[in-house]
């Protein structure tokens, strides 16, 4: 027994050593930056594999990164935003760059100032062809998502959830469903705990313009610019409210096909940024948004934050980053159908540092190292080790 035990201990070595060693030689990481030509940063461009729904956006200092393996060499990585002309490249020549930068060149539109619709009227055609320009069909969409809270400037807690969501895209009032698969998060030093009831990945949904509803007469709409979009020219179009006049929306309108490429609004200062899939529809790549409320604090949380103020602004900043789509009605897989909710701070959620490891993470950026920092010093704990203690 003791022979059979110790050959059956050395062949499951030898087969774990084998299947660790393939799994290590299909392990395909890509990653670089992308800038323009003249050498400035390109935040938020989409980088993509369309064919295989593949993909995950820029950070705000240009960089990326993509968990790949060695099927995806012969695949086209596409590279697209507003403004350049999109480069495809495959992913084997990409990994033979040097300097694995890619260049963007900035695509020249010429529109004259005689424009065929109004601006309102490219506003209201938008609106009307969004189930014909946008994926409508129910998909799942696998997403990145991330809160940073602050007090009086300073980081006090951080959350990450890879999250699956149930949608029918842009002519939909909100996602049907929600579903976190992993998380992880920092120690929670905040001293104003101000909660949402559920997650507040919902409000990606339910605070973009287009999916509530414009109701374009309580705008004023002019045309403020022009850009382009992957070939097709776009009209940049402002509405400013006519009784609000606090209150703006900014979208970057295809002039041919009325496609929504980009929605910007004044409402928490959000802004969503769309790309093609493989059949040409209008897809999410990339979200934020930030909430701003000067809180009450008492002469004790005064003393404890250094600040001799009745008040202090937190904020909560949001950030997603769209990874991956399906749209195989027999593998969409989006559990939690009662819906959660406790603010998403509190969803338990096991800690895998294993998936973390091997997880398309967008590079960190001066933000976000900045960040680190500040949590990591507040009791002299590193951020990785918080993760570990606190989930």
């Amino acid at each position: 027994m003791k022979n059979i035990s110790l050959q059956y201990v050395f062949f499951m070595s030898f087969f774990l050593s084998i299947n660790l060693c393939v799994f290590s030689q299909n392990k395909v990481i890509v990653e670089g930056f992308v800038k323009d030509n003249l050498g400035y940063e390109v935040p938020y461009a989409a980088v993509s594999i369309p064919s295989k729904y593949i993909g995950t956006s820029t950070t705000e200092d240009g960089s990326f990164y993509l968990n790949l393996n060695s099927n995806n060499l012969e695949d086209l990585l596409e590279i697209s935003s507003i403004g350049y002309i999109t480069l495809k490249i495959k992913v084997a020549d990409f990994l033979k760059l040097g300097n694995k930068t890619i260049v963007l060149e900035e695509d020249v539109v010429s529109l004259n100032e005689v424009m065929l619709l109004t601006p309102k009227a490219y506003v209201s055609n938008a609106i009307k062809s969004l189930k014909k320009n946008a994926l409508s069909n129910r998909h799942q969409l696998n997403i990145l998502y991330r809160r940073f809270s602050t007090e009086a400037g300073k980081a006090r807690f951080l959350v990450e959830h890879y999250i699956k969501v149930l949608d029918k895209g842009m002519s939909s009032p909100r996602f049907s469903r929600i579903e976190v698969s992993e998380g992880r998060k920092s120690a929670d030093y905040r001293f104003l705990k101000d909660k949402y009831p559920g997650h507040q990945a919902v409000n990606m949904s339910t605070t973009n313009p287009i999916r509530k509803g414009i109701k374009t007469n309580n705008f004023n709409w002019t045309k403020t610019g022009v850009s382009s979009y992957d070939g097709e020219d776009i009209a940049i179009i402002e509405g400013k409210g006519k009784k609000n006049i606090w209150e703006w929306i900014k979208l970057y309108i295809g002039i041919d096909t009325f496609s929504v490429y980009k929605i910007e609004s004044s409402n928490l200062n959000s802004v969503w940024i769309y790309k093609k899939n493989r059949d040409g529809k209008i897809v999410l790549s990339y979200h934020n948004r930030t909430w701003q409320k000067d809180l009450p604090v008492n002469n004790i949380q005064q003393q404890l934050m250094g600040v001799n103020t009745k008040s202090v602004k937190a904020s909560y900043r949001h950030e997603a980053f769209v990874l991956g789509i399906e749209t195989d009605r027999k593998k969409i897989n989006v559990g939690n159908i009662e819906g959660y909710k406790i603010d998403m701070g509190d969803i338990p959620v096991k800690y895998d540092p294993t998936f973390w490891d091997n997880f398309s993470m967008p590079p960190e950026t001066e933000f976000y190292r900045k960040y680190a920092v500040e949590l990591s010093s507040i009791f002299g704990v590193p951020l990785d080790v918080q993760f570990k203690l606190v989930n």
